[in-house]
């Protein structure tokens, strides 16, 4: 007897045909591994070494990455919330906090690997331990490392040099100490730096303003010494030095590179160091500046006229200083202006045009001044002991003619006749728009 065949249904046809031709891996199709067996002819193939998820797995291509990245964790002594419990096996892309991605142009991953770890963020961890300096040095493709709001110590690395893809360095709100890391300023390709919030100390290195930064924040450690004068050629919009121990004066030559890299800064907080003598004329040729901070110092002498040339000035605070004389007229015209505090000076006059214009909009305080008539002033007692002008280093001398901020000829110290784009000791500067179309006269204290 002839045995039959059974019959050949059109539907499994149509699934080898779809197993056949399909160019996807058949564990992507959704299949148990005995049809993949059946159909591939083979046994499933093992999981690949990076998607392995024990510690002792080989590296692999990632070798010198993973080689760091442990050695980082190995310096964490505390993990509070398990920030790093991922972090096991060969697959470092696969760790929280880690970014991998192609690697820069022109570099090579080792081993011929597709991608690279490019970025490390573990903000708000509370990590302890420290930041090692070998491990830094392998993580050779990294443009971001965000490590603020833990509770890291000790020095930083000085390997940070070498990391030359490098664009941003978040180390703030940490218990890093010593002097300013000077590596930072190797890092070539670095445009954001954040180290407040810290336990640094000592002087700045006058190259920190050099570096093409956009933004740099070292307020609240304990930096202390003079300010450098180069603080004039720093082409950061955002600059924030408050919270320190810095002694001395502020730049005079600061805002007379307004022309140049010193024209892009849009807010710069001295507040609360140890800062004397003049406010600087210089200022008032900052013409992107929209936040300027000189509050809690020991500042002394008039307010230089020049301010009014802020035209996009919105906070201006110079109170707990020792300013004296009066308020310039000019300064009530600023008509972007939220929030002007002259407050706990030793100011004897403001106008009532002042005090009427910026008064009635809510954003005027001069409180605990030395203003006749006016309420909430200082005891008299205070006013007749403060020694009056600050000295005689605080007078500004008229120069050869007062002039409007867009005049192209500005007289600076007496008989100086300075032109836009000409050197002031070498410092080049230019002026902005007037913001009260008055006439200002511009002196070098």
């Amino acid at each position: 007897m002839t045995r039959r065949r059974p019959p050949f249904h059109a539907s499994a046809a149509a699934v080898i045909l779809l197993l056949l031709s399909s160019p996807a891996p058949t564990s992507q199709l959704g299949l148990g591994p005995a049809i993949a067996a059946w159909i591939n002819g083979a046994p499933p193939p093992s999981p690949s070494p990076d998607a392995a998820s024990s510690s002792s797995a080989a590296p692999g291509p990632r070798g010198q990455e993973y080689t760091a990245l442990q050695a980082l964790k190995a310096a964490v002594t505390e993990d509070p919330r398990g920030a790093l419990s991922s972090w096991q096996g060969a697959n470092v892309c696969a760790y929280s906090g880690v970014y991998c991605s192609a690697p820069p142009d022109g570099a090579a991953a080792a081993g011929g690997a597709s991608t690279v770890v490019a970025g490390i963020d573990l903000n708000h961890a509370g990590l302890r331990g420290t930041l090692p300096d070998a491990a830094v040095s392998l993580l050779a493709h990294l443009t971001f490392l965000h490590l603020n709001s833990n509770r890291l110590s000790g020095a930083v690395p000085d390997a940070l040099r070498d990391l030359q893809y490098l664009t941003e360095l978040d180390l703030s709100n940490n218990l890093f100490s010593g002097p300013f890391p000077a590596s930072t300023l190797l890092i070539p390709s670095l445009v954001y730096l954040d180290l407040r919030f810290n336990a640094f100390s000592g002087e700045l290195p006058p190259d920190v303003f050099a570096k093409d930064l956009d933004a740099l924040f070292l307020n609240n450690n304990q930096f202390d010494g003079q300010i450098p004068d180069t603080l004039w050629s720093s082409p950061a919009t955002v600059i924030t030095l408050a919270n320190n121990r810095f002694t001395g004066s502020v730049p005079a030559t600061y805002g007379y590179g307004a022309g140049g890299a010193g024209g892009r800064v849009r807010e710069v907080l001295f507040l609360n160091n140890n800062l004397t003598g003049c406010v600087p004329e210089a200022l008032g040729f900052l013409p992107s500046i929209q936040v300027l901070d000189l509050s809690y110092n020991a500042l002394s002498g008039h307010l230089p006229g020049t301010l009014s040339c802020l035209s996009g000035i919105e906070v201006l605070n110079v109170a707990h200083n020792q300013l004296t004389g009066d308020l310039p007229d000019l300064l009530c015209d600023l008509r972007r202006i939220t929030n002007l505090s002259v407050a706990f000076n030793f100011f004897s006059g403001i106008s009532q045009r002042c005090d009427r214009q910026l008064g009635s909009r809510g954003v005027f305080d001069f409180v605990g001044n030395c203003v006749p008539g006016r309420d909430m002033q200082r005891p008299p007692p205070e006013c007749d002991d403060f020694p009056g002008e600050g000295g005689l280093s605080c007078l500004r001398i008229p120069g050869a003619r007062p002039v409007g901020c867009g005049d192209a000829a500005v007289s600076v110290g007496v008989g100086v006749g300075v032109g836009v784009g000409v050197g002031v000791g070498g410092l080049p500067f230019g002026l902005p728009g007037a913001a009260a179309g008055g006439a200002v006269t511009v002196t070098v204290p």
